[in-house]
């Protein structure tokens, strides 16, 4: 059985194979507006799970944990398609689907996140309909991150009437 940074290494070659440059590139830079999504995801669900108060604080937390593992997702894609993952904290709010948000309550900020997340899946969708066919390995983990964000969306629905103004 060939080792794993053997596997990582054919994937990394078939996978830039599959795009003509100037297309990864630009798939490249859109995953990279997907990673500062996600880690602005990360920061919105720490701080809720921080303000929540014994309000579902624990599946925040949780939350942002899968969210991070979603970042870390398309960063390894990123870098199996020859890019470089834009970690630099300045860059996420210029690059993000979504901005991160002040708020004074747990309502108003969760508020704000369905908008955002709606925002975020319209951007997934998008991207997953600009990508190539041949590319199965980032059309499947894109659609699995939108299946997470709508599944978050729904549950951030089913707390609001717990929450007050």
């Amino acid at each position: 059985m060939p080792s794993k940074t053997v596997v990582n290494g054919l994937s990394m070659q078939v996978s830039q194979h599959v795009y003509a440059d100037a297309d990864r590139i630009e798939l490249i830079k859109r995953l990279n507006t997907a990673l500062a999504t996600e880690m602005i995801c990360v920061l919105r669900y720490r701080r809720y799970h921080f303000m929540a108060h014994g309000v579902d604080a624990d599946d925040f937390l949780l939350q942002s944990n899968e969210v991070l593992g979603h970042a870390d997702q398309i960063a390894k894609r990123i870098v199996q398609l020859g890019g470089t993952p834009d970690f630099a904290p300045d860059q996420f709010s210029h690059s993000s689907h979504e901005h991160y948000m002040p708020g004074e309550s747990l309502r108003v900020l969760i508020e704000q996140d369905q908008v955002a997340e709606r925002i975020a899946m319209d951007g997934y969708r998008e991207m997953i309909q600009s990508i190539t066919t041949q590319d199965v390995m980032s059309r499947r983990m894109l659609k699995e991150i939108l299946a997470a964000k709508q599944g978050y969306a729904k549950q951030l629905s089913r707390l609001m009437p717990r929450l007050r103004s």
